[in-house]
């Protein structure tokens, strides 16, 4: 499944305990005090900043606790030691594997990335090996139920949008990733209600898994989003929506 029609139906699990909402809450503070490291603290003068904010809220962060991760990142709080990284890797059936890391321990965090690819049949790749198979897009996710869909793909054309595609669940407008805050924007004054987005890395094309190479994937996904560096990942694998619930029993 491609990364943004797999973050449309499975992310929500991802909180379903305390103990994963705490870890899920440590990465969004991380991405939001990495986006606050230029100095500039204002959500509304710093796109990347404005977007993790969004995300932290939309995982119900409570608003002082984003405050002083803003803070930690314009140096108020002392300084910070974070790196950003991206992994690239070989998975299961040849599939193509971007990881985007934070980390303060660079070392560390390679040693136990390449453990975990290497325990769920995937290896670390050269620079470049796949990233091109993946470009940056802003999404922004409609609940499909909630919207009128012809409605929405005139205006989010109108306000600059690239693309609206739509799946059993969910409609997501595609955008420039520059332009990401200000169609969301727009469409949210003409009354249009987000279920969530953001900017990400969506395969150019994707390959169909199933079997044990499918289920090895999904088990290296979960491993992957479970570790407290890893930030985003994104996959050109196709996966039946079932292996998700099956090892998510």
């Amino acid at each position: 499944m491609s990364g943004h029609n797999r973050w449309s139906k499975i992310k929500h699990k991802k909180f379903a305990s305390d103990a994963r909402k705490s870890k899920g809450w440590t990465k969004l503070l991380k991405a939001v005090t990495l986006a606050a490291s230029n100095g500039v603290g204002d959500p509304n003068h710093n796109a990347s900043l404005r977007s993790a904010v969004d995300k932290a809220k939309s995982e119900a962060v409570p608003n002082d606790t984003i405050q002083r991760a803003i803070k930690k990142g314009t140096g108020e709080l002392g300084a910070i030691s974070l790196e950003e990284l991206i992994y690239e890797a070989y998975g299961p059936g040849g599939t193509a594997v971007v990881i985007e890391i934070l980390t303060d321990n660079r070392n560390r965090t390679a040693s136990e990335i390449r453990h975990l690819l290497e325990r769920h049949n995937a290896k670390l790749a050269a620079s470049g090996s796949v990233l091109y198979l993946f470009k940056r897009r802003g999404t922004v996710v409609f609940e499909a139920a909630a919207v009128d869909e012809d409605k929405l793909m005139e205006a989010a054309l109108e306000a600059g949008a690239e693309d609206v595609q739509s799946g059993d669940d969910a409609v997501t407008v595609l955008t420039d990733p520059s332009l990401f805050i200000d169609v969301r924007e727009a469409l949210e004054k003409l009354g249009f209600k987000p279920a969530g987005g953001e900017v990400a890395r969506l395969p150019d094309t994707t390959i169909k898994l199933v079997g044990k190479e499918a289920d090895s994937m999904v088990k290296l996904m979960n491993a992957l989003e479970d570790h407290d560096d890893v930030q985003n990942l994104y996959v050109n694998a196709d996966i039946d929506d079932e292996v998700f619930e099956r090892l998510a029993e």
